[in-house]
């Protein structure tokens, strides 16, 4: 990376618990200097940038999304996935594995390694997390000890676990491995063939209910094995009032517990969904989410989660389909939407800019806690550390279409819709 000197840009750090308007310089892939301000060096080899009306923070860390490749290089490739993150100003994501082949065995790791390492420059940390069981069928666990050995950012499915008893043992074979493990606790046999969440909207929409209770029954039980066990867990995805209930209950109680949400949760419920409350096209198959959506007061618990710290973190989710995959039934299709590249500017419109959160608190949600999630050194703003920065203009407008979004897939529910807030720049390390 070239010298650059970013003057008068509004430096976000929630490691440090920064918000002031300063120069930044950087060098040699590093921050040099954080001064008030900083004088043109001399030799015009170093590019000046007007950061007057943009933030600069640490680069934001994707918790867990899903890449098409290998297997479903038409939904999404490495390269177009790394290539969105990088539009979205993340600078590490970590990977599902449900590919084809899944990643639980250290062969399938090998292989997506191999991919990412002939990624062009610059893109992002890319991790991937090693499956729990065989082929993410929650039946047997996979060769757990083999891909810790192999490189793996942590272990996850991706998939609802419903078998206790795995879990149980699991939990306790992870234990002495030390990686993150990240769970989602949802019943099948409670969520029957539900597609949004189950109240008062799934009547007047029409659609199958899926009850809280298929998430906040599953939560339940997997605390007291936690409880139980000891080891670590991360749980995953959650998406209703009575779950953030649970998780809280847990940490009150010493649980070593940490959760996360997905933006889109924050953002929408089942209101949106084919409702005079939304702008957007009547039932939207980027609406159809796994979990669903929840029902306003599921939203504002959640946000009141994210909040008052009981929520860690906030996940993206990217979920990749081909427009093929998504153009049926609102019943029919499968359930997931894109996020990298739109995420940051709709989170800061409807949270910060509404007053629900601070600055601070939403990029600390983004990057640090995402970074603390998977037991990594967060990303952070000091003389000497990497450039490892997102630069986002809050107040530039554009449009998320064919043309803009470097995602092979459009399934989102603000497709071709007028945007406000824009990453313009990410310096990966």
């Amino acid at each position: 990376m070239t010298s650059v000197l970013l003057q008068q840009v509004r430096v976000l750090d929630p490691v440090s618990g920064v918000d002031q308007i300063t120069d930044v310089m950087l060098a040699d892939g590093k921050i040099k200097a954080i001064e008030p301000e900083i004088p043109m060096p001399e030799g015009g080899e170093t590019e000046l940038v007007d950061g007057r009306g943009l933030i600069l923070g640490p680069g934001l860390v994707d918790l867990y999304s899903h890449s098409g490749e290998p297997g479903f290089e038409d939904r999404e490739s490495l390269a177009s996935l790394a290539a969105a993150a990088t539009a979205g100003g993340f600078t590490r994501l970590a990977i599902l594995p449900d590919t084809m082949p899944p990643l639980d065995n250290p062969g399938g790791l090998a292989l997506v390694q191999e991919i990412v390492a002939k990624l062009p420059s610059p893109v992002p940390q890319v991790y991937m997390w090693g499956a729990l069981t065989l082929g993410v069928k929650g039946e047997q666990m996979a060769e757990l000890a083999e891909l810790a050995k192999a490189g793996i950012v942590g272990f996850a499915d991706g998939q609802p676990l419903e078998h206790l008893g795995l879990l149980r043992r699991m939990l306790e074979y992870l234990q002495p491995l030390g990686l993150p493990v990240a769970i989602w606790p949802r019943s099948r046999y409670l969520a029957g063939n539900g597609v949004v969440r189950e109240g008062p909207d799934s009547i007047r929409l029409g659609l199958p209910g899926e009850p809280a209770i298929a998430e906040t029954a599953a939560i339940a039980s997997s605390l007291e094995i936690v409880a139980a066990i000891g080891t670590p867990v991360h749980i995953m995805r959650v998406s209703t009032a009575r779950s953030v209930e649970l998780i809280q209950e847990a940490k009150d109680r010493g649980l070593p517990v940490t959760a996360s949400t997905t933006w889109m949760h924050l953002l929408l419920n089942t209101e949106h969904i084919g409702g005079t409350r939304s702008p957007m096209i009547p039932y939207d198959t980027s609406f159809r989410l796994a979990p669903p959506l929840g029902n306003p007061a599921d939203q504002w618990a959640l946000i009141r989660g994210i909040r008052d710290g009981y929520i860690e973190a906030v996940a993206i989710d990217h979920t990749p389909y081909t427009y093929e995959e998504k153009q049926v039934s609102f019943v029919e299709s499968p359930p997931g939407a894109i996020g990298l590249e739109i995420a940051l500017p709709l989170l800061w419109q409807n949270l910060v800019v509404t007053g629900k959160l601070a600055p601070l608190h939403l990029w600390r949600l983004l990057s640090t806690q995402p970074a603390l999630c998977l037991k990594q050194t967060p990303p952070a703003m000091f003389p000497g550390h990497p450039a490892e920065l997102t630069l986002f203009d809050p107040n530039q407008t554009w449009t998320a279409d064919e043309t803009t979004l470097k995602s092979h897939s459009t399934n989102t529910p603000w497709f071709r819709q007028q945007l406000i807030g824009r990453v313009v720049r990410t310096f990966h390390r």
